[in-house]
């Protein structure tokens, strides 16, 4: 229960964030989606040897971090917490991939290990972006963004219900929680037993929460769309942010930046 707290703290933490007055703030939600999609898009569509061609790819997330100034350490922690799932991935790829692929200084690298740091880099890259979309924009701007893009209302819709409800079933849990320890003082945690009475309980009355709380909504005129206080203008600002960042990622495609900054530099000092 502890765990489904910390996430609905994470969560609340990150609309925190997006609601500073910052230069990243100030972008329509609607170009920072576009840009975050056309990121993820580019780094899925590196090759699975291709690590150092990824690398200029994190100025990307980095301006984001500073320009909404966003907290660098409960991003990274964020991002540790989810990292099991890219490593699992990954994981057999040494044992599996045994192709000479070059040295690195005493070390004989594989394409196993190649293609381990590629998925790792890769994730490391998509996730934060993910996060810090969330984190300079707020997800109800979000859910909003993806609305006027033309994705199915249905689908927003439930992304939505889905955000609001973790709020509603950490409140029930917390509150079941602190019913069973004053219940039960001589007892630092549940049985099993008495763990899974408690979880269908919890289970129980969060559903009959989110109904009264959907028909709350109904009563006041709730028709599926999502609403902002602050309406949401495309200005030239929004079109320059878009595109500036959409060349740089097909640039950062097109060519292997560091291998030819590399080469550049090996060429003049020689």
């Amino acid at each position: 229960m502890s765990g489904i707290h910390s996430l609905r703290t994470s969560v609340a933490h990150l609309d925190e964030l997006a609601a500073a007055d910052t230069a990243v703030g100030r972008v329509d939600p609607r170009a920072k989606l576009l840009t975050t999609i056309a990121f993820l898009i580019t780094v899925a569509s590196f090759g699975r040897y291709q690590v150092g061609a990824l690398l200029p790819l994190a100025l990307f997330p980095v301006a984001l971090l500073a320009l909404g100034e966003v907290p660098p350490g409960p991003l990274l922690w964020r991002v540790l917490l989810v990292s099991p799932f890219a490593i699992l991935v990954g994981a057999f790829n040494p044992l599996l991939d045994r192709t000479p692929f070059g040295t690195l200084g005493p070390l004989a690298l594989t394409g196993g290990w190649v293609s381990l740091a590629s998925i790792l880099l890769r994730f490391v890259l998509s996730v934060s972006a993910a996060l810090l979309l969330v984190a300079t924009t707020g997800f109800d701007a979000v859910c909003a963004a993806l609305a006027r893009v033309r994705v199915p209302r249905a689908l927003v819709v439930q992304l939505l219900f889905m955000y609001r409800y973790l709020f509603v079933l950490s409140e029930e849990a917390s509150r079941t929680s602190r019913a069973f320890a004053l219940r039960s003082p001589d007892k630092p945690r549940p049985s099993l037993r008495a763990a899974g009475t408690l979880l269908g309980q919890i289970l129980l009355r969060t559903l009959d929460r989110a109904q009264r709380v959907h028909t709350s909504m109904v009563c006041r005129g709730f028709d599926g769309e999502v609403r902002l206080q602050r309406p949401m203008r495309w200005r030239a600002s929004d079109s320059a942010f878009v595109g500036g960042w959409s060349a740089f990622f097909l640039l950062v495609r097109a060519y292997d930046l560091p291998r030819l900054l590399g080469g550049a530099i090996t060429g003049s000092a020689g």
